[in-house]
C-alpha cells in the first residue's frame, strides 16, 4: 500500500514558514542579498558580452555599444567583487535563521513532550523520539537554509531577466527564457516531488525504526551477550539495515533521474534561445550585438531555477521530517494538564467505581473501589499484567479514567491542579532513571535546595546510604550514562530515596523491592513502616512477603480489585 504524507508539501512548507516569526526580516534580507548576488554574477557575463558587442560594432558588424571600454571592464570586475560579498551575506543570513530555528524547534519539541508525557513514553519507542530530536530536526536545516530564499530568489531573478532581455534584446528571446524558467523551476519540481514523495517518507520511517532498534540493542547489549543472542540480534540489525539501504537506493535513483532530466532541459532551452536569437538576426529583427547580450544573459540565468529544481531531492526527506515534527507539536495529550484547578493538602484517597481500558483494548480495570488514609500502608498484590501499575498511573492522571472517581480529600483528580497533584503524590516506578551526573545531583531532582543532612537521611531510609559511603567519592560519585555504574537494585533504592527526599504525603511504590535481595528488602520495608505515621504509602507488588507491613491488602485479578 502506498504511503502518503498526512499533509501536502505546501501545507508543511506553510507551517514551517510560520515558525519564522520575528526572524522573517532576516529571511527578507537573505532574499534581497541573494537576488542582487545572482544579478551581479550575471553582470560579469553580460558586460563581457557587451565588450564583444562593442568590438563587433567597431568592426561595423552591429550597432556600437555606447559604453567606454573602461566602464565595461570596471563594471564586469565590480560585479564579480560585489557577487562575493552578497553571496556571503545571503548564506550567513540563511544559516543564522536555520540554526536559530533549530534551537527553537528543539525547545518546542521538549515542551510538547512535557505536556504529552508520561503517557507518551508509555507507548512510543524512545529511539524514535531521539531520532526526531536529532536527525529530523537537522534535516529541517535544509529547508530553512536552502529552500525558502532560493525559491524567492528564483522568482525575483527570473522576472528581472525576463524584463531585461525583453527591453534590451527581444521579447521573443524573453519568452523563450520565461518558458525555460516555468518548466525547470515549477513543472520539473512538481513532477519530481510527486515521484519522490513516497520514497522520502519511507526512508525517514525506516531510518527512525532502525535508529530505535539500534539504540535498544546498544542499551541492552549486556542482556544480549548474557543470553547468547548476538547472532540473532545482528541478523535483525542487518535485515533492517538492508531495508534502509534499499529505500536509500530508491530515493537516490529518483533524485538522479530528476537531476538528469533537469540538465537536459536546461541544455534544450539554451539551444532554443540560441536558435531563436540567430533567426531574429537572420530576419533582421535584431542586430548581432543585442542578440549576444540577450542570449548570454539567458545562458547565465538558469542558476536560481536550477537550485529550485534540485530541491525535491532534499525536500522529500525534509517534508517527511517536517511532517513528523509537526505531528508531535500538534499531537493532543492523553490528558490535558489542569491549570488553576483545586489545591489540597493530602489527608485521604477514595476510589469509587473506577474503570479503564487502553484505546481499542479490553478493560484493564473494572469498577475498582479502594481507600487509603494518612498514617497507613495499603498493599496491592496480584500477578504481573493484572493492572496494578496502571492503577497507580491513573492515580497520577497519566490517562483519563473511563468512569468512576478518584478523590483526594473529596476532590476528583480531574479537578485538581496538575502541579499540586505532583507535589502531594510521588511515584517510584519499577525502573529508576538516573542522569549522567553525581548521585547527589540525581537526588536533588526531587528537592533542589536539600541540605546534605536531608540527602543522607533520605538515603538511610532507603537503605542506600551505607553503599554510597563505600564509593570513592561518596555522594559526589558519577553514576554514568543511564546509571550504568550502579546495579538495578542500587538504582531502585536511589529512586526510593528521591521519593523520601521530596516529602510528598502520598507515596506510590511500584514493586519497590523487585531488584533487591532479601536483606535490603527487609531494611526498606522497615523504613517504610517507620514512615507510615507521617504519610500514606500504597505498595504494589507481586510478592506476598512484601505485603507483611501493609495495614490493608487489596488483591487484583482480571482487572477486579477486592480487599483481602
Amino acid at each position: 500500500m502506498k504511503t502518503k504524507l498526512r499533509r501536502s508539501g505546501a501545507k508543511i512548507m506553510a507551517s514551517l514558514i510560520l515558525l519564522l516569526g520575528s526572524l522573517a526580516y532576516i529571511m527578507v534580507l537573505a532574499v534581497i542579498n541573494g537576488s542582487l548576488g545572482f544579478v551581479a554574477a550575471m553582470g560579469v557575463t553580460i558586460f563581457g558580452a557587451a565588450g564583444v558587442a562593442k568590438a563587433l560594432g567597431i568592426l561595423g558588424l552591429c550597432a556600437e555599444v555606447p559604453l567606454a571600454w573602461g566602464w565595461i571592464i570596471g563594471l564586469a570586475v565590480g560585479c564579480g567583487v560585489v557577487r562575493g560579498g552578497l553571496r556571503y551575506l545571503e548564506q550567513y543570513s540563511n544559516h543564522y535563521i536555520a540554526f536559530k530555528l533549530l534551537a527553537v524547534l528543539r525547545d518546542k519539541i521538549f515542551g510538547a513532550l512535557r505536556v504529552l508525557c508520561p503517557a507518551k513514553l508509555e507507548s512510543k519507542q524512545k529511539g524514535s523520539i531521539i531520532a526526531m530530536i536529532t536527525s529530523d530536526i537537522e534535516t529541517l536545516e535544509v529547508f530553512y537554509a536552502h529552500t525558502i530564499s532560493p525559491i524567492c530568489i528564483a522568482v525575483l531573478v527570473s522576472l528581472a531577466v525576463f524584463l531585461f532581455v525583453g527591453f534590451v534584446a527581444s521579447w521573443y528571446l524573453a519568452l523563450v527564457a520565461l518558458a525555460g524558467f516555468l518548466v525547470i523551476g515549477i513543472a520539473v519540481p512538481l513532477v519530481s516531488s510527486g515521484k519522490l514523495k513516497a520514497s522520502g517518507v519511507n526512508y525517514r520511517r525506516e531510518f527512525a525504526s532502525f535508529n530505535a532498534y539500534f539504540l535498544d540493542s546498544i542499551k541492552g547489549i549486556k542482556d544480549i551477550v548474557l543470553n547468547n543472542a548476538e547472532k540473532d540480534r545482528e541478523a535483525e540489525v542487518d535485515r533492517r539495515s538492508d531495508i534502509l539501504l534499499q529505500e536509500t537506493k530508491k530515493m537516490k535513483r529518483g533524485i538522479t533521474k530528476a537531476s538528469a532530466a533537469t540538465e537536459l532541459l536546461v541544455t534544450l532551452f539554451i539551444a532554443a534561445a540560441l536558435v531563436v536569437g540567430i533567426l531574429l538576426v537572420h530576419l533582421q529583427l535584431l542586430d548581432l550585438g543585442r542578440m549576444l547580450i540577450g542570449v548570454v544573459t539567458i545562458f547565465g540565468s538558469f542558476g536560481p531555477v536550477l537550485a529550485v529544481s534540485a530541491l525535491p531531492g532534499n525536500l522529500t526527506q525534509t517534508f517527511a521530517s517536517g511532517d513528523r515534527v509537526l505531528d508531535l507539536l500538534e499531537e493532543k495529550p492523553a490528558v490535558t494538564p489542569v491549570r488553576g484547578g483545586e489545591t489540597f493538602e493530602y489527608e485521604d484517597l477514595n476510589v469509587r467505581d473506577l474503570s479503564f481500558a487502553y484505546a481499542g483494548d479490553a478493560p484493564v480495570l473494572k469498577d475498582v473501589c479502594m481507600h487509603a488514609e494518612k498514617g497507613e500502608i495499603v498493599g496491592i498484590v496480584g500477578k504481573s499484567g493484572c493492572g496494578k501499575s496502571t492503577f497507580l498511573k491513573l492515580l497520577l492522571r497519566f490517562w483519563e479514567k473511563d468512569k468512576g472517581r478518584i478523590d483526594y480529600n473529596g476532590i476528583d483528580v480531574d479537578e485538581i491542579d496538575s502541579d499540586d497533584l505532583l507535589d502531594n503524590v510521588t511515584m517510584v516506578s519499577q525502573t529508576t532513571y538516573l542522569f549522567d551526573e553525581s548521585i547527589e545531583d540525581n537526588l536533588r531532582i526531587a528537592k533542589p535546595d536539600a541540605t546534605q543532612e536531608e540527602l543522607e537521611r533520605a538515603c538511610k531510609m532507603a537503605s542506600v546510604h551505607d553503599f554510597i559511603m563505600t564509593l570513592p567519592e561518596g555522594y559526589k560519585t558519577q553514576v554514568g550514562a543511564m546509571g550504568d555504574n550502579l546495579s538495578a537494585g542500587e538504582k531502585q533504592r536511589i529512586g526510593l530515596a528521591r521519593a523520601f527526599l521530596k516529602g510528598s504525603q502520598l507515596i506510590l511504590l511500584d514493586e519497590p523491592t523487585s531488584n533487591v535481595d532479601s536483606i535490603n528488602e527487609g531494611m526498606i520495608l522497615k523504613s517504610l513502616a517507620e514512615q507510615k505515621s507521617k504519610k500514606s504509602i500504597i505498595l504494589v507488588s507481586h510478592r506476598e512477603s512484601t505485603m507483611a507491613i501493609a495495614d490493608r491488602i487489596y488483591r487484583v485479578d482480571g482487572g477486579i480489585m477486592r480487599e483481602a
